[in-house]
């Protein structure tokens, strides 16, 4: 196993994690930000720094889910993708250490997710929201390489955009687990440990009917 490719993986998993938590703790720490501005585009554009950054390595997951993506679309194999599912659940709870060293445990709460409708409600909007995530990435990655960055990128904006009310917008299970391990509060996070696998599942098996192999 290649450890260039877990530590970019962490790495990156960190960037995308803390840029996203910091922009909740300077949204709840400046009156007047626009939640729905300022913490889609902290996570947006920490995963296009991230990926700028590490992308080249690894491939730029971040994101268990989205390694599932690649493991069902044979981009990766069984032993490669549970590394890089440890190596992004290790930097996403380094990103929330990183919170916790800067404020407290309850700042880092406050960077969780949890569902802003009900528990089966933002399950299904997780799945939907992933399913969309995950078969956007396989799509740009296969069909048009250079213009993945920011197409990605964009495309974790909307769904924050879109989700933040209803669901959190996880989409990520190693997102949701590292603040909540640090916080040890783990308040609906069945959701968000089951629920961006299946979009997953879904969003590849969406791309594959679209995008059949040759």
């Amino acid at each position: 196993m290649d450890t260039r490719k877990l530590f970019a993986e962490a790495v990156g998993t960190f960037i995308l994690v803390g840029m996203g938590s910091l922009a909740i703790l300077s949204t709840g720490m400046v009156a007047g930000t626009p939640l729905l501005v300022a913490v889609p585009l902290g996570f947006g554009l920490g995963l296009f720094a991230a990926l700028a950054v590490a992308g080249s390595v690894s491939g730029g997951h971040f994101n268990p889910a989205v390694t599932l993506g690649a493991f069902l679309d044979k981009r990766i194999d069984a032993m490669g993708a549970v590394g890089y599912v440890v190596a992004q659940v290790v930097g996403a709870i380094v990103a929330s250490a990183m919170i916790l060293v800067i404020s407290d445990q309850g700042h880092v709460a406050a960077t969780r997710n949890l569902p802003g409708i009900s528990e089966a409600g933002a399950f299904l909007v997780e799945v939907v929201l992933t399913a969309i995530f995950v078969a956007v990435i396989l799509t740009v990655t296969k069909k048009a390489p250079e213009q993945a960055f920011l197409v990605i990128a964009l495309t974790l904006v909307a769904v924050h955009v879109t989700g933040i009310p209803l669901s959190g917008a996880s989409v990520n299970p190693a997102r949701s687990l590292g603040p909540a391990i640090v916080a040890l509060d783990f308040t609906s996070i069945w959701i968000y440990l089951t629920a961006p696998f299946i979009g997953a599942a879904v969003g590849w098996g969406v791309f594959r009917l679209i995008s059949p192999e040759d």
